[in-house]
């Protein structure tokens, strides 16, 4: 870190790093699902039958260039000085893992809240129409289309993201390990499969890919399962109903949890 600081501005680090990080570790992620779905390799681990065509695929990476480069880094840059003003800072020493891991807590925490009502918000029928839809082009989600959306849904779904460190002004480093942490949780969560490794087969209340592949499979009325990381939202509202009914007839059929 003590180099970064040497060489470069705190405006530098904090928006043009923030953003070579972002789109390496959301493409370095995200891109594998691509080709896992063209090979056909670990099939039996992909929740749908489906497979989106090559077209479809290349579609959303340019859109998606076309939204990171036009939305993602000017908001960045825009939201620099509230970030500064908020006591975000780049200097040594690092803060503590105590500190790191419960600003991040908290930010999941916060995170999960403010999504939720956002999302579903944007299943109310003009929003989704209007807005949401374009996420939802794809009932087959993979890696990449996590981060496929209108403009306006990656303004007003990436305020719940940036709400948390805004208003703690943390440590960059807890700013680029929040937003490592997130774009993989999400890029997993939207990634089509479900692996026996899979951190909701381990985690309490993690939703996972097999919990928002749910919703990308019905219809905007029907598809509950509004939640982004943590699935207690959902279930204290019984937004999730649908989704447990499934699952529960699937374990009765088979004698086990798939």
């Amino acid at each position: 870190m003590q180099y970064l600081t040497t060489h470069f501005s705190d405006f530098q680090l904090a928006c043009l790093g923030s953003f070579l990080i972002h789109e390496s570790v959301f493409f370095l992620s995200g891109l594998p699902f691509i080709y896992l779905e063209r090979a056909g390799w670990l099939s039996k681990y992909k929740i749908q039958a489906k497979n989106n065509t090559p077209a479809a695929q290349e579609k959303c990476v340019t859109r998606l260039l076309i939204y990171h480069f036009g939305v993602n880094l000017p908001v960045m840059i825009s939201s620099y000085p509230v970030f500064k003003y908020m006591g975000m800072r780049t200097s040594l020493p690092l803060p503590s893992w105590n500190v790191v891991l419960s600003q991040i807590l908290f930010y999941f925490i916060l995170e999960d809240f403010v999504f939720y009502w956002g999302h579903r918000i944007l299943h109310t029928k003009w929003l989704y129409k209007h807005v949401h839809s374009v996420h939802h082009e794809y009932a087959t989600p993979f890696g990449l289309t996590s981060e496929y959306a209108h403009p306006a849904e990656i303004l007003f779904l990436g305020f719940a993201t940036i709400l948390g460190p805004a208003l703690t002004g943390p440590h960059l480093v807890t700013l680029w390990l929040w937003m490592m942490v997130r774009v993989l949780e999400t890029v997993e969560a939207h990634s089509g499969y479900h692996f026996p490794w899979s951190l909701s087969n381990f985690v309490p209340l993690y939703g996972g890919a097999d919990f928002h592949d749910y919703h990308h499979r019905l219809l905007y009325t029907k598809s509950g399962n509004y939640a982004s990381t943590f699935v207690y939202m959902d279930w204290i509202f019984g937004t999730d109903h649908g989704y447990r009914k499934l699952k529960a007839l699937k374990t009765s059929s088979t004698g086990k949890e798939t």
